[in-house]
């Protein structure tokens, strides 16, 4: 395999990661981003803990979908997640109801 081969398979991998978010990001809650990895989750417990004067995060996520392109099951029921870095927890907006475009329930 040439380099540019596995440069496009990692391209194709990257396209299909991303088209498979697109298709179920409005299934979750929320949206975490750690240091190492992307989770959508509908389920977040953050908590700030210290040891030995460090500062770290623990995360709790259930029912979540890790950004992974390596992984076969992205689809996981929960992770544990520690990480000494930031982490971002914004919770996604619910799109609304659509019934068809306005048109209402036919009679």
């Amino acid at each position: 395999m040439s380099a540019e081969d596995l440069e496009n398979y990692e391209t194709d991998m990257e396209l299909a990661l991303y088209r498979e978010y697109r298709d179920v990001v409005n299934l979750f809650s929320y949206v975490v981003e750690t240091e190492r990895r992307f989770y959508l989750a509908n389920h977040v417990d953050l908590q700030v803990r210290s040891a030995a004067g460090e500062v770290y995060f623990e995360l709790t996520l259930a029912d979540a979908w890790v950004w992974d392109v390596y992984r076969s099951a992205r689809f996981v029921k929960s992770v544990r997640v520690v990480t000494f870095k930031d982490v971002n927890v914004e919770e996604l907006a619910k799109p609304e109801l659509d019934l068809g475009g306005g048109a209402g329930f036919p009679r």
